[in-house]
């Protein structure tokens, strides 16, 4: 009986250790299938990257905010072809990996010229989220990779941080900001090489004029950070953040009618 008992258990281990690989063969394909769904691109080519910088001491995925919004919409409509992600402001290494990888096409571990090259990147920002943005396209003209367009929304230097100079690797740049309050953004953004950066504009919002009602926002936001409260949940500054990272993508379908097109 005690050898028909070990013989059993050894057969129910067998199982279970057969079980348990196939659970992790099973995972690893999911996340290989997750990962094509949210690049959408052959091995051949990098998607375009889209990376936003929430501010203050915001939740990357937290929708009351304007920058989230923005990229939940974008996810909405590109399905394949372009990687679009939030990320908190103390996260910037976090995303500077996330490009990385993405741009690493032959997975060598190892960037080559084209690779860079090739790149094709938006960041955007609000608060001490848009100073993340200009210290990430910096990151990455150190490691000789181009950044189509950086935006900047009532930015807010964080410490260590020049949000004011954009880097020469980046092709544009736009800041809004509104003046008031105790924190309000930068009112001026400039390039360091004007021949290889064109500032599309810093654009000015009031908001003593013409107050908004910021009432998802906590309590504490709305009255001791009002006016750069209400530049953050402004629809029409979103709007315009949005419209000008959309100008920068391919068209909406174009991956899959180009399949289509193949097939």
């Amino acid at each position: 009986m005690m050898q028909l008992l070990l013989r059993l258990r050894t057969r129910l281990s067998i199982c279970a250790l057969f079980y348990f690989l196939s659970l992790s063969v099973s995972y690893a394909q999911t996340a290989s299938v997750r990962l094509a769904a949210n690049t959408g691109e052959p091995a051949s080519s990098a998607p375009v990257i889209v990376i936003g910088f929430v501010g203050g001491f915001v939740k990357h995925d937290n929708l009351v905010h304007g920058g989230v919004q923005v990229a939940a919409r974008l996810r909405e409509d590109y399905r394949s072809g372009v990687y679009i992600e939030s990320f908190e402001n103390h996260r910037g290494e976090k995303a500077h990996a996330a490009i990385l990888k993405l741009l690493d096409i032959d997975h060598d571990g190892v960037l080559s010229s084209d690779e860079k090259r090739n790149a094709r990147i938006i960041l955007y920002g609000i608060s001490w989220g848009a100073s993340e943005t200009v210290n990430l396209a910096r990151e990455l003209q150190s490691d000789g990779i181009p950044v189509l367009l950086t935006i900047q929304v009532d930015s807010v230097s964080k410490f260590g941080e020049n949000d004011e100079t954009i880097p020469a690797n980046v092709a544009e740049a736009i800041n809004f900001y509104q003046p008031d309050g105790l924190l309000h953004g930068r009112p001026q953004i400039r390039a360091a090489d004007a021949n290889h950066t064109h500032i599309i504009a810093n654009i000015r919002y009031d908001y003593k004029q013409t107050p908004i009602r910021c009432e998802r926002y906590p309590w504490y936001d709305r009255v001791f950070a009002k006016t750069h409260t209400q530049i953050e949940c402004d629809p029409k500054v979103w709007n315009r953040v949005e419209s000008l990272i959309r100008s920068k993508l391919p068209p909406i379908g174009a991956n899959a009618s180009a399949q289509n097109s193949a097939q």
